[in-house]
């Protein structure tokens, strides 16, 4: 007989504001703020710059006397850093428990049904710690019988200094899981958002109680099958297993806003040939070949006339290769692109996907199994070289035709753990 599910979200408290401090610790206690691709908008906040009414998004430009005002201290978004801080993480949490889902960046869930644990809450404390000590991160833990409640344990546990970090949920009474739904707005529920919360509010259902008191029957109603799984995991029943990171993934997609505008053509082809290398490689790392590609450009939304346009493409044989791709897009822009048109933003999508090993032949020939196990070497060949003597070291000649629409990052700090030139450095006095 299988265990009772229980899970753990370990989430990371202001992801990237806490990588910044791991390297500035005279920034605790200080608001912080990262920014987005241009130094446009906060994506991250420290406690204190939330204190201070920065709400999530908000335009850096809108709030600079703010800023000024109070010293807040802002970065551009620093993504390798954070990256690598993530990838430690989860290979902490891996030596505690291979059964483990990488939720995202700055969360994962940990299934602890099969580990010998008498005190929850001291074993979350336990594992909160053992990051700090050996990350340097703070995280919050939330500890439940279904994952939609651990996700909630956690924003609790990361909202209530009384709490230290940690809160479980196995085994809590009733009265004090009723006052924890209740306190706990419908928005707030995983899965539920802003999109629903209006329906939902609309049936005078304004808390996570009220949601886990609706009967099966409406809430498929309104929500679809989903609906009904809500209510059981607020219930208690897991709905939601263990999501395993060998599950096939549907699409990758890569995309930037430019440094600047541009009506360039070769800007274009760059940022086109930059961002397909990016969406390849997290192809090949994860074994897969796509079938289809997108191309999307758009204008500046908050300037007049705003258009968007999108060209799709099919391989007749699934590809990764990043020049196949990067050929055919690049082709694909030059049947939209207008000088007249000054563009804000590129996406790279790549879907229908299916594992590399699984291409098989065609009842007519088209699919070239030759001429992809080519592709396969040649590519590996590039990511081997790539791997040992540093990223980018081969790439395409169309990656270097303009570096005009890479994002600004004036406020970067450094890549502290990924490149040799930029470690952090100590001086020893003898005296």
């Amino acid at each position: 007989m299988s265990p009772a599910p229980v899970f753990a979200l370990i989430d990371c408290n202001n992801f990237f504001v806490s990588c910044e401090r791991l390297f500035r610790p005279e920034l605790t206690g200080k608001p912080v703020v990262v920014l987005s691709s241009n130094d446009g908008c906060a994506v991250s906040r420290s406690r204190e710059a939330k204190e201070l009414g920065i709400p999530m998004g908000a335009p850096a430009f809108k709030y600079r006397d703010l800023f000024k005002q109070h010293g807040v201290v802002q970065f551009s978004a620093n993504f390798e850093l954070y990256g690598d801080i993530s990838d430690r993480i989860t290979r902490l949490l891996t030596a505690i428990t291979p059964r483990i889902e990488v939720y995202s960046v700055d969360e994962s869930f940990l299934d602890l049904s099969r580990l010998e644990i008498t005190d929850y809450a001291a074993w979350g404390a336990m594992v909160r710690e053992r990051i700090w000590r050996e990350i340097g991160l703070p995280v919050s833990i939330g500890i439940a019988p279904t994952k939609t409640l651990a996700k909630l344990g956690s924003a609790h546990a990361k909202q209530s200094r009384a709490l230290s970090g940690v809160l479980s949920m196995v085994d809590m009474p009733a009265e004090q899981l009723e006052t924890v739904l209740r306190q706990t707005p419908i928005e707030d529920i995983w899965g539920v958002g802003r999109r629903l919360a209006p329906k939902l509010k609309a049936e005078s259902i304004f808390t996570a109680l009220d949601l886990r008191q609706m009967s099966h029957r409406r809430a498929q109603q309104l929500m679809g099958i989903l609906g009904r799984q809500m209510v059981n995991e607020l219930g208690g029943l897991s709905c939601h297993p263990l999501e395993h990171s060998g599950r096939v993934r549907q699409s990758v997609m890569h995309g930037r806003m430019f440094g600047e505008d541009t009506h360039n053509l070769g800007v274009l082809e760059a940022a086109i040939a930059g961002l397909t290398a990016k969406a390849c490689l997290r192809l090949r790392q994860s074994q897969l070949i796509a079938r289809g590609a997108a191309l999307s450009l758009s204008t500046d939304r908050h300037k007049p006339g705003y258009q968007q346009l999108s060209q799709y493409i099919t391989f007749r044989t699934p590809t990764a290769d990043t020049g196949s791709v990067s050929t055919a897009l690049i082709r694909a822009l030059g049947e939209v692109y207008s000088p007249s048109i000054a563009y804000h933003r590129a996406n790279i999508l790549l879907y229908d996907l299916q594992a590399e090993d699984a291409l098989q032949a065609d009842l007519f020939g088209e699919v070239d199994i030759t001429g992809s196990r080519l592709s396969r070497s040649r590519m590996q060949a590039v990511d081997s070289l790539n791997k040992r003597y540093g990223n980018r070291t081969v790439r395409f000649a169309a990656e270097d035709l303009s570096q005009a629409w890479q994002p600004k990052h004036q406020l970067r700090s450094p890549h502290y753990t990924t490149s040799w030139n930029e470690l952090p450095t100590a001086q020893l006095r003898l005296e």
